[in-house]
């Protein structure tokens, strides 16, 4: 479900329209985050750290309105829920796109999830994932423990979706340390709604998941 905002009466405005009109209206930030508790949970019950981190950061974002708000046809909606459209790595070495809703249960997430993985591992081709606007673009460089990333961009095309990338997970003493990268449309966000995520993502990754059943 979607919701169109007023921009008339919207607090962000003066915001929207001024970097509404940007040929770049993207922002970024690179942030180390401590996931030595989610790492370890990881491999304590027996599941992929990939899509532990995932859920996660999918958990956060939809805990924060702004990564919720999209442009179309420069009019700003809201959407009750974000999902995942993400780079799914092949044996080969390409990749392909993939398509993962988020469902609050995390046991129901990660059967979905790998069945998507494993049907974008079995066929060829970027294989562009129908998913809509309401998505955060993912991408994962588990071989690089970069410091700031930018994105290939088509600046014809109007694009509002998030863009958050994970690095290698590196330790620092007894602590596991990793690369995030987020991207984000300055027109509907600014610098304080992404330290909100970082703060709400950080604080999930010291925290059990909320469910887990076996399977």
């Amino acid at each position: 479900m979607r919701k169109k905002i007023d921009i008339n009466t919207w607090i962000r405005k003066d915001h929207f329209n001024f970097f509404n009109t940007f040929d770049e209206p993207f922002f970024g930030v690179t942030v180390d985050v401590d996931c030595t508790f989610s790492y370890n949970e990881a491999k304590a019950i027996n599941v992929s750290f990939f899509l532990l981190y995932l859920y996660k950061s999918l958990e956060a974002a939809n805990h924060i309105e702004a990564f919720k708000y999209r442009i179309i046809n420069d009019e700003v909606w809201h959407y009750d829920q974000v999902h995942a459209s993400a780079t799914i790595s092949r044996p080969d070495g390409t990749f392909g796109f993939g398509y993962m809703d988020f469902y609050n249960d995390f046991s129901e997430f990660k059967t979905e999830a790998i069945a998507e993985i494993k049907r974008v591992e079995n066929t060829t081709g970027l294989i562009p994932a129908s998913s809509g606007q309401n998505v955060i673009h993912y991408s994962a460089l588990p071989w690089l423990d970069f410091k700031s990333m930018s994105h290939a961009r088509k600046f014809s095309f109007q694009d509002s979706c998030p863009k958050i990338s994970f690095g290698k997970v590196r330790s620092e003493g007894d602590k596991k340390i990793m690369s995030v990268s987020i991207h984000a449309n300055h027109a509907l966000m600014d610098g304080f709604q992404v330290s909100q995520f970082v703060d709400g993502y950080q604080q999930l990754l010291n925290q059990n998941i909320k469910q887990l059943m076996p399977g």
